[in-house]
């Protein structure tokens, strides 16, 4: 079994392939304004956010995913993962981070669950 497989067994939320944009700012406010950065996976417990701009591991991010043209939420997310988007073990990763959610409010977790419900 490949590291990719047992990584996804331990996830707590299955993840959807799904690209959003993301407005994303440091929790130190190092940067100023956000990055624009887009998700290609999103579950309730996190996010994969494609980009060749990298934070470190464990880094705290402020994060605004507009999951509907008139629907945006706030979460609090770690950096948990980062793909440099190298080909590893003949596999072609994509440059990006993996996030964790650390705090999401009740509200826009059911707005993120009611999202993947339209989800076919």
């Amino acid at each position: 079994m490949s590291n990719a497989h047992v990584r996804r067994d331990m996830r707590k939320h299955s993840r959807q392939p799904v690209e959003l944009p993301v407005l994303v700012s440091d929790a130190m406010n190092r940067v100023k304004a956000g990055i624009q950065f887009e998700t290609t996976e999103l579950s309730a417990g996190g996010a994969f956010l494609r980009s060749d701009l990298l934070f470190e591991v464990g880094e705290i991010l402020n994060l605004q995913i507009e999951i509907a043209p008139s629907r945006r939420i706030s979460a609090v997310g770690r950096v948990v993962r980062v793909s440099r988007g190298n080909a590893q073990d003949g596999q072609n990763r994509m440059a990006g981070m993996g996030i964790e959610f650390v705090d999401l409010s009740p509200a826009d977790r059911l707005a993120l669950e009611a999202r993947f419900a339209e989800t076919p």
